[in-house]
């Protein structure tokens, strides 16, 4: 189904109507039958890739633009375990692609930027490594941002560089208004053993073409925990944030001046109205109904450096609502899209959508509260099997990573609320991860993570 994009603006104000059949369609699902009239055509069946690196419907092309350990242009090697990614238009009609690295702290040294022994760690300022590790024979952390300069005309990278160095298991992120990429350590190792520095934190990485390293600041007022995910509100310059943990919270962030992360600012966590405590994992018993909406308010959270990573504790001990692995994040349609892979009573994962409040972080909203949604929880697998990054396609469909383990898929979901499979990749055992398409709609990028590979998607998007 090739769709229009001057449909788009009609389309992203059904996303609610559309959504609304496909809770009807999850939440009467049983077994393995599954009703065809409810499955879309989208693109149309996928052709079986003969270079074995990805199916995808007929007229659409994959192109590897990545793999780890090619040489970069700033003379680094690309990093291992490519996940979260966002785009920002570049110079002369270039895209900016950033790209996460979530490499972790026993990781070997041929999976990182620097070389099998780490002999093109001199290459670099060493002010400009985050954790230059805690014992010079084992070397820096390995994990970070990289940025692809990406021509999408000519369909071919630019250059490609390191953007920063020295964190730990960089796993998805989030874009800003303001045009940086903020990425998230899944990660809260303490200095000792190998690292010299704590983890856990937010960095924020500005976009730009040419090869440079950012200074590598942790964000600590937006906690130390298992970050996975960031989504922006345009609107209010407030931050949305997921945990991956199986017993994670929903966090709010503003800032004490809007667009300056820097200058610090208040993190709370998500709870029910009325609904203190509640667990909406829906693991035992169905604590939210799919298509049920609740008002929430927002908890202020104290000693958010947490040493004892027991920020969620914390938070549900005085009343915020627990979630089952909240990971990849998006803003789209005036609301905020996460994803809770584990999610459901088959664990097969959740979606769901945050509509801030017309008053969101002002005092007012106590009258006027935002409304948090269970969009889709189809526990079904042939659905949708462990939702992990997602994000908002130009024309409105939500484009979903899946993380179940192998044999993968990338899934569409529509504004009418019908789901279709636009990749598959059964030729790797590896989660997709890092979806995001280019400014100017031409190019969806993704992450075959094991694999090792960076993508790039061009087909019939639009008519």
């Amino acid at each position: 189904m090739i769709r229009s994009r001057r449909r788009f603006l009609k389309q992203a104000g059904a996303v609610a109507i559309g959504f609304s059949g496909l809770r009807a369609f999850v939440a009467c699902s049983s077994g393995d039958r599954l009703d065809p009239s409810l499955v879309a055509a989208g693109f149309g069946p996928l052709k079986s890739d003969p270079d074995k690196v990805l199916d995808l419907p007929d007229q659409f092309v994959c192109r590897v633009i990545s793999r780890m350990g090619d040489r970069m242009a700033d003379g680094l090697l690309v990093p291992a375990a490519a996940d979260g990614m966002a785009t920002f238009e570049g110079p002369d009609g270039a895209t900016l692609l950033l790209r996460n690295h979530e490499v972790n702290v026993e990781t070997p040294p041929e999976y990182g930027p620097f070389g099998d022994s780490n002999q093109l760690v001199s290459e670099v300022e060493a002010s400009r490594i985050y954790d230059a590790g805690a014992d010079p024979a084992i070397g820096p952390c390995l994990g970070g941002v990289t940025t692809l300069v990406y021509d999408t005309r000519r369909q071919e990278v630019v250059r490609e560089f390191l953007s920063l160095a020295g964190t730990l298991r960089n796993c998805a992120g989030g874009p800003t208004p303001w045009g940086t990429w903020i990425t998230c350590e899944e990660s809260v190792e303490r200095a000792g053993g190998a690292c010299a520095k704590d983890h856990g934190y937010n960095f924020e990485v500005a976009a730009f073409a040419q090869p440079a390293l950012v200074e590598p600041i942790p964000l600590r007022a937006m906690g130390r925990c298992n970050h996975e995910a960031v989504a922006v509100d345009p609107n209010s310059g407030i931050l949305y944030q997921t945990e991956d943990r199986p017993d994670g919270l929903l966090y709010r962030f503003i800032c004490n001046t809007p667009g300056n992360l820097r200058d610090g600012g208040r993190l709370q966590a998500m709870a029910a109205v009325g609904r203190p405590s509640l667990d909406v994992r829906n693991w035992e018993e169905q604590t939210v109904a799919v298509g049920e909406s609740l008002d929430v308010r927002w908890i202020d959270l104290e000693d958010v450096e947490s040493p004892e990573d027991d920020l969620r504790d914390q938070g549900f001990a005085q009343g915020c609502m627990r979630f089952a692995r909240g990971e990849g994040m998006w803003w789209g349609d005036d609301s905020a899209y996460f994803a809770c892979t584990n999610g459901g009573s088959t664990r097969t994962g959740q979606i769901w959508r945050y509509r801030p409040s017309p008053a969101e972080g002002r005092p007012e909203e106590d009258r006027i509260p935002g409304r948090l949604e269970l969009f889709i929880e189809p526990n079904q697998g042939k659905l949708i099997e462990n939702a992990d990054n997602l994000t908002v396609a130009p024309w409105g469909d939500l484009i979903v990573c899946e993380d179940s383990g192998g044999d993968d898929r990338i899934l569409g979901v529509t504004p009418e609320g019908k789901i279709y499979t636009l990749a598959h990749n059964p030729y790797h055992n590896s989660e997709f991860a890092g979806a995001v398409f280019s400014p100017d709609g031409s190019t969806l990028f993704v992450n075959i993570q094991f694999a090792g590979l960076t993508l790039a998607i061009t087909g019939p998007w639009t008519s």
